[in-house]
């Protein structure tokens, strides 16, 4: 990553959009069946909104694909704080297309997928607030570009194993908890750590990276994931990633490597009997996770000449590192089941990403924690309500940055050392394929402590954010 001033924006973080996955045939079984009505009487009933689309589901069914469209639509504004305040407008259709081989030509374990996104709007997080942890996880430069292309084949009795190779987003398997997927924050997706300190972002929505990955389920409750991919999903790390690959359809294999592992435990394991007498069991998920980049990293503070990077006298070169690395923990935890109504839960998440090594990285340390209430309401069987806080600490070699630029220039330079910012949100099931989402969050000392770029001797102030968001499924 490139030297970053205090005085200057920091690059955006972004994370992984709302997860789609192909529907089967009983999410379309009753259109494509002739339910009897209206198109506009049978939205109420269907998964999606365009049903069978006039049998092009079924015909596709026959030779094993399956395909997804799902909109996600929001609208965010910063009452408070902010470089100026404003609300704004952004958009993300995903397309999803996955062959089974075993239905298309009898091959058993076989899983073919192609998907592209189409980013719409404008950038609330770039043009409005200069966070370090961005508001929304949709958030991109327009485009429209492939985002993941792979080959996924399983092995093993009871497919205790699988392999996945080609074009991949990490975070749809890496780091990733199943409850801190409900809020609208960037960081509930692909954590803050990665997001800064690895080229381009890491290969995650918007981007993604050649690779393979081996998943093996060793013993029921233990599953281990390892992947081997490009060290950075963009040819040159200069300048923002998404121009550098437009299109998503640059696939450079000279970048260096990053190699990632995660160890997952989970309980109840999957096949586990459970008696009908016995009460629920507390579910629980944990991981633990490391990842490795072999790329040259730059200094945050010194040039390659041992000067610090704010003296008149520097050459602007930072001094270069090769390698860094960064370790993980997830936890996502049922912590009560109502016992008149087993779909009313309440779980806790949490995770931890670190990166020691302050000399090269931005960010290092990025926590997550939140709780989940399923059914908060009796009778709202698919609503959420989720509260959650994010932070994100500065590290120490860019808050000496600062000292030394205030130092050399005499200007007021507020040293930067941490981001916090709190969520809250509610997911409302309107049909089976529309969720509206309501969402508010304030974050404290945005960008860490940003100056002001319209009053400089002042930092910007703490934002309160309040917005929408729609997710429809076609």
């Amino acid at each position: 990553m490139a030297w970053v001033s205090s005085v200057g924006p920091i690059q955006t973080a972004l994370a992984a959009p709302p997860m789609l996955a192909a529907p089967s045939d009983e999410d379309f079984q009753s259109d494509a069946n002739g339910t009897p009505g209206s198109f506009l009487s049978r939205l109420n009933k269907t998964n999606l909104l365009l049903g069978d689309m006039g049998g092009l589901r079924t015909e596709l069914s026959k030779y094993g694909m399956s395909l997804a469209v799902a909109e996600t639509s929001e609208v965010l504004g910063n009452h408070t704080g902010g470089s100026k305040t404003g609300a704004a407008y952004d958009g993300l259709t995903q397309m999803l297309l996955q062959l089974d081989t075993a239905r298309a030509f009898g091959l058993h374990g076989g899983l073919m997928n192609v998907s592209a996104l189409w980013i719409h709007g404008t950038n609330l997080s770039t043009t409005n607030l200069q966070t370090i942890q961005t508001a929304s996880g949709i958030e991109a430069d327009r485009s429209l570009r492939l985002w993941e292309a792979w080959y996924q084949q399983k092995f093993l009795d009871e497919d205790r194993m699988d392999v996945r190779i080609g074009q991949q987003s990490l975070d749809q398997e890496f780091m990733t908890s199943q409850n801190a997927s409900y809020f609208v924050n960037t960081m509930f997706g692909w954590p803050v750590v990665p997001s800064y300190d690895l080229p381009g972002g890491g290969p995650a929505y918007p981007l993604s990276g050649l690779g393979g990955r081996i998943r093996w389920r060793p013993i029921d409750p233990v599953t281990v994931l390892l992947g081997v991919f490009s060290g950075s999903p963009v040819s040159s790390n200069t300048g923002d990633p998404q121009v550098v690959n437009p299109s998503g359809v640059s696939f450079p294999v000279n970048r260096g490597v990053m190699v990632i592992g995660e160890i997952q435990y989970s309980f109840p394991a999957l096949g586990s009997m459970i008696s009908a007498d016995e009460p629920e069991p507390l579910a629980r998920t944990y991981k633990l996770g490391f990842w490795y980049n072999s790329e040259n990293f730059a200094d945050q503070l010194y040039d390659n000449t041992g000067l610090p990077l704010a003296a008149p006298s520097s050459n602007g070169v930072p001094l270069n590192h090769h390698g860094n690395f960064s370790i993980y923990a997830v936890a996502d935890q049922l912590v009560w089941v109502d016992p008149h109504e087993g779909d009313r839960t309440v779980n806790l998440f949490g995770r931890v990403t670190a990166a020691p090594q302050a000399n090269r990285n931005l960010i290092t340390l990025g926590i997550n924690a939140g709780v989940t209430v399923h059914e908060p309401f009796l009778h709202r069987d698919n609503d959420t309500f989720g509260i959650a806080v994010g932070f994100a600490k500065v590290s120490g070699s860019d808050a000496s940055l600062d000292k030394a630029t205030a130092y050399y220039t005499g200007a007021y330079v507020p040293v930067r050392g941490s981001e916090t910012f709190i969520e809250a949100t509610y997911q409302y099931q309107a049909t089976p394929w529309w969720q509206i989402q309501p969402d508010i969050q304030y974050v404290f000392t945005p960008g860490g402590g940003l100056a002001n770029p319209n009053d400089p001797t002042k930092r910007i102030g703490n934002e309160l954010i309040v917005g929408v968001r729609t997710n429809i499924l076609f």
